[in-house]
């Protein structure tokens, strides 16, 4: 649950001059293998609240807490997340639950107990809104580094600078991403996405961190829509690693009876 489980992005280091990759640099798939394992695997699973607020383009707020759990299925391998909606009344009780795969599309389940209607989710809707956010789908699993090509653009004295191209452009979105990562210690530091026409459209950034459990964590984090002028800042708290979960909680089952052991605020 280290960085609390969102694709490769954020903490906040200013983005100096590009240069050119230095002599003894690890190559970009190396760097991003790394961040990778940090971003996404450290600790065998965990939990966390998080409140996310909501803010467009007026200035007006809405608010978002669910509780979200992770296991590891091996390393760095297969993963499985489950997320519970606290508040507000609309969403209380909705969950969500992704089963993370190398080689295939993630499966990915959303229960509204509105209608109580459990919708697999379609691969084709993983870049989509995450309740009403913006945070996608995708954002909360990560994206499958086969995914992409990655390119080292260079950087600053403090981070490596990646160019991220996906292989199949029809299938996403965007025309590419850039990462920033720590050379001390490969955190992530920054993505901005750029569209189909080479324009700057999305960023996400870490705010906040802190040590929990020997952990470097991220404890604010923030995704930006720049043509909406809407932004997303989330706030995580009651974070604990390596709780022993059982596996049995990441299955349909418990989208519509959740598991309160571990979901209670």
């Amino acid at each position: 649950m280290k960085r609390m489980f969102f694709a490769v992005f954020g903490l906040g280091l200013l983005l100096g001059t590009a240069v050119g990759a230095e002599a003894g640099d690890p190559s970009a798939d190396e760097i991003v293998k790394k961040a990778n394992h940090i971003a996404y695997y450290e600790g065998q699973d965990g939990r966390a609240r998080v409140e996310m607020t909501v803010t467009d383009a007026q200035g007006r707020t809405r608010q978002r807490v669910m509780t979200i759990l992770r296991m590891n299925v091996g390393d760095d391998a297969e993963q499985k997340y489950y997320v519970y909606f606290h508040r507000p009344t609309d969403v209380k009780g909705m969950a969500y639950i992704v089963w993370k795969h190398l080689d295939r599309d993630d499966d990915r389940w959303l229960y509204l107990p509105a209608l109580d209607l459990v919708r697999r989710i379609a691969a084709s809707d993983k870049r989509s809104s995450f309740a009403g956010t913006n945070f996608l789908y995708e954002d909360i699993s990560g994206r499958s580094l086969s995914l992409d090509t990655h390119e080292l653009m260079g950087g600053d004295d403090k981070t490596y600078q990646i160019k991220n191209t996906p292989k199949d452009g029809n299938a996403v979105e965007f025309s590419y991403y850039v990462t920033w990562i720590n050379k001390d210690n490969f955190v992530p530091v920054k993505a901005e996405y750029y569209d189909k026409e080479g324009k700057l459209y999305r960023r996400l950034e870490a705010l906040e961190t802190k040590d929990v459990g020997g952990y470097l964590t991220i404890t604010k984090m923030k995704a930006e829509d720049l043509n909406a002028g809407s932004s997303t800042v989330a706030l995580f708290s009651q974070i604990e690693y390596d709780i022993k979960m059982g596996e049995d909680i990441f299955t349909e089952r418990y989208l519509r009876k959740p598991p309160l052991q571990w979901i209670q605020e």
